[in-house]
């Protein structure tokens, strides 16, 4: 039970990334806006994540892990519903950075439980059961984003994320106990977990894994952003199509991480994460070369989609093992820096790819393959550890 609502917890964030991505194209019509100012709706988002986690996993190091989980679920209910009557793109883009903010405890925190209660090989295992499960919220979010917004409209989506989050509060108030004791609890607010953040940046290991995590999340968010209109504008793919075809990648990622958490008790996490990188540079920058060649089809697409897919599956769990693992005497701080990293980098991403306009697919690939390259080589940094803090 505590490991399903810790999943639903981790699973609002991508819900309400996801779900309206497929109403993007009618949204556009609907406001009278392009492309950009759509992306800047999911950056705001994106931004309100990484702050968000800034600030509630070095809270949740002083005050327990419970208390913001709670705050936290009933503020997504909250905003969630607001966004469902916003009645313009300015006025949404602001209330989906409060969404953000307050979903980002459920990201957060969920990772720090687990690092409260496991660490080596056995987080690495719980960390991919828990992103397996996760997986099937960007399955589902596409599918059931494209249902709900055909019946009920865009706005109906939000009303789906208020009860969403409605019932994680409850989950929370009935499921998840404290798992982290007083005397284990940091002393001195954000500003001492913000001098833990410093310590911990000092680290190589912990940095380097960061980073590769940061640099595969900033590749796959290329795609979140832009894919749809490559689906349907370039490739001529209808709504439910792209949504199939969005939601087939997710499928790939949920097996792969439920392989991933088989194969990390034969396999160090480490030998893992660089087969995950390397598929992440080859299938990426592919695809690159072919679409920057004029080459881009639906077959070559789909193959893209399939081997990114795979890749990504083996980086997120083995990423945040390593990198959570490297910081045991402060793994709320240790969750958030990775999650404000990755989503301050995504919330950069979204509108560079946007400048692509409506009707491109170069930004996209070159997008991924260069945010592949970097987590790779992310990977080298962590390796070379010869001078790293010795945590207390």
């Amino acid at each position: 039970m505590l490991l399903l609502v810790l999943t639903l917890l981790s699973l609002v964030g991508p819900l309400a990334t996801d779900m309206y991505l497929p109403a993007f194209p009618r949204m556009t019509e609907e406001f009278g806006a392009g492309a950009p100012a759509l992306q800047l709706t999911l950056t705001s988002m994106v931004a309100g994540l990484a702050v968000g986690q800034l600030v509630l996993g070095p809270l949740s190091d002083r005050y327990g892990r419970r208390l913001p989980l709670l705050a936290g679920a009933a503020l997504a209910c909250a905003t969630s519903a607001l966004c469902a009557l916003a009645p313009s793109i300015p006025a949404l883009t602001g209330l989906r950075f409060l969404q953000g903010l307050s979903v980002a405890a459920g990201v957060v925190i969920s990772r720090a439980v687990v690092s409260d209660l496991a660490d080596g090989a056995a987080a690495a295992r719980m960390f991919g059961i828990l992103m397996a499960l996760t997986g099937i919220g960007p399955i589902v979010a596409p599918p059931a984003g494209a249902l709900i917004s055909e019946l009920y409209g865009w706005r109906g989506v939000y009303v789906a994320l208020a009860v969403l989050a409605a019932v994680s509060f409850l989950g929370v108030l009935l499921a998840v106990p404290e798992s982290l004791p007083r005397r284990r609890r940091q002393a001195g607010g954000v500003a001492g977990s913000l001098r833990s953040a410093r310590r911990m940046l000092s680290d190589r290991g912990y940095l380097g894994y960061t980073l590769a995590f940061t640099f595969a999340f900033g590749a796959l968010f290329c795609y979140i952003s832009a894919s749809q209109f490559v689906l349907q504008n370039v490739l001529g793919l209808g709504v439910g199509e792209a949504a199939l075809v969005f939601g087939g990648g997710a499928v790939i990622v949920t097996l792969s991480a439920s392989a991933n958490a088989v194969l990390v008790a034969r396999v160090s996490a480490e030998r893992l994460l660089a087969a995950g990188l390397t598929g992440l540079v080859v299938s990426t920058a592919a695809q690159a070369v072919i679409t920057v060649a004029g080459g881009l089809s639906l077959p070559v697409a789909l193959t893209a989609v399939v081997c990114f897919s795979v890749s990504l599956g083996l980086v997120f769990a083995n990423a945040t093992a390593l990198a959570v693992g490297r910081v045991p005497y402060a793994a709320g701080a240790g969750s958030a820096v990775l999650g404000t990293l990755q989503h301050a980098l995504a919330a950069v991403v979204a509108p560079l790819v946007g400048l692509g306009g409506d009707h491109d697919a170069v930004a996209m690939a070159v997008g991924m393959a260069l945010m592949s390259a970097l987590a790779l080589a992310a990977l080298g940094l962590a390796r070379s550890r010869g001078h790293d803090l010795v945590p207390a």
